[in-house]
């Protein structure tokens, strides 16, 4: 009789625990990917609110803190709060506009207003959580499918973006960058094997920034000003104030947020073999209004999923949750050393983007992978997909089509993944059952 054990490992992948050289590693790799997403908020506001250079160093790191903080809680969970699936939480870009709308009629204590309204929108979100999680049942494959293309081709400007670093038109310089980090990472990840396969992603950033430091393309600026130790105290830009408007705009961006966090969450549980269940999507969306109002207390804003590291996870087949806890331990520790946040600052935009095409583009195949489940034989699944895309694609197509509408429908349909949802649901619900059954009918009574 052999020695040699041959019981595999019960455990869901999702579960298993790499050594720790791939937990560090594939961490690192989540964080870069993520990195440009978590700071653009804290930017956006407190530039509109007249942060001093200072104070707004500190309030990207109180971001990329309560960031790690809230993937903690995704990942590992604490009782009923968390998902423990591999989900990267962060400052949600939906609350930007509304943050500065709350900022311009508060001119005196504007953060003070917004997180009092940000603090209620927490803690909404966590009792409103279980009756949310009742939705799942409206989310079949055809609407599922929908909204997790929708996730991946409304990602695909942003890294357009990143390749001409947010101006009209690439540089030469930005468009080699770009392209010798794409190719990086597809020769990568067809040509190594076993976990430096996985890590392609992260090699090809590595291959782009060493290629754009002979060319002048690596800023260090931000790597020599930044302070070594920067944690923000609590209540440092000011206690909570509750006001009534604020908080009604910040509610509305929070139904926006779990809207968005429900179809990341179902889209992730495809990706990874582990259907999400209505107490999974409840449990998910608690620690995102949880992490949103503890957020407050440090100086962070509204949390929800990264879909971009969805698409890692689909990109890389890396799907252990404490990978992904391992990124929560490297943001909690860019957020309390802002230095080492300086390192991966150095990532050149067109980098950024080169590697992006190929990561949200996998969150896009991803969906028409999970579009392949429904039949399209029947008429109303093809004009519910078709339907649901267009509409999607309408605020990434033209950025300004809403802009004459109010405020609270831009939050909305300003979202493609939002207003794409809505759609997908409400013609589900409309005639998607019916012309099945109605289809289905007619065959039968066809039948001699």
């Amino acid at each position: 009789m052999s020695g040699t054990s041959t019981t595999e490992d019960p455990r869901h992948p999702v579960d298993a625990r790499p050594p720790w050289p791939q937990l560090a590693l594939g961490g690192i790799q989540h964080v870069a990917a993520m990195y440009a997403g978590v700071v653009a908020p804290p930017l956006v506001i407190g530039a509109a609110v007249g942060l001093s250079p200072g104070q707004l160093s500190l309030l990207i790191s109180a971001s990329l803190f309560t960031a790690g903080l809230a993937t903690l809680l995704q990942t590992l969970g604490v009782w009923r709060f968390g998902a423990r699936l591999p989900l990267v939480n962060g400052v949600t870009f939906a609350a930007v506009a509304p943050i500065l709308s709350i900022a311009q009629q508060h001119a005196g204590n504007a953060l003070g207003v917004v997180y009092g309204a940000t603090l209620a929108g927490g803690v909404f979100v966590v009792l409103f959580a279980p009756f949310f999680s009742k939705l799942t049942r409206f989310f079949p494959p055809v609407v599922t499918g929908t909204v997790i293309t929708l996730i991946g081709v409304s990602l695909l400007p942003v890294a357009v973006q990143w390749v001409s670093s947010q101006k009209p038109a690439a540089r030469p310089s930005g468009l080699l960058l770009a392209g010798v980090t794409l190719v990086a990472v597809l020769v990568f990840t067809r040509f190594l094997s076993g976990f430096w396969s996985r890590i392609a992603l992260l090699l090809g950033l590595v291959t782009g920034t060493l290629l754009a430091w002979p060319l002048g393309e690596v800023d260090t600026s931000t790597l020599k000003q930044a302070p070594v130790f920067g944690i923000v105290t609590p209540f440092h830009f000011g206690a909570p104030v509750f006001d009534v408007a604020a908080i009604v705009s910040m509610l509305i961006v929070m139904l926006v947020v779990m809207a968005e966090s429900t179809a990341d969450l179902l889209a992730l549980g495809e990706i990874v073999g582990r259907p999400t269940t209505s107490r999974t999507l409840a449990d998910g969306l608690r620690a995102d209004g949880l992490a949103t109002a503890v957020s407050t207390i440090f100086g962070g804003f509204a949390c929800t999923a990264f879909a971009q590291n969805i698409g890692l996870v689909s990109l890389t087949r890396m799907v252990s949750r404490y990978v992904v806890a391992a990124s929560g331990v490297v943001l909690v520790v860019l957020g309390a050393f802002p230095v080492t946040g300086g390192v991966v600052a150095l990532v050149p935009q067109p980098v950024l983007g080169g590697a992006g095409l190929v990561l949200f583009g996998s969150v896009a195949v991803s969906g028409v992978r999970t579009l392949a489940k429904a039949s399209f034989d029947h008429p109303g699944n093809v004009a519910i997909v078709a339907a649901s895309l267009g509409v999607g694609l309408i605020p990434i197509a033209v950025p300004g089509f809403y802009s004459g509408f109010p405020v609270a429908l831009q939050v909305v349909l300003n979202s493609g993944i939002s207003a794409g949802c809505v759609t997908a649901v409400v013609l589900n619900l409309v005639f998607g059952e019916r012309l099945i059954e109605r289809s289905t009918a007619t065959e039968l009574s066809s039948v001699p």
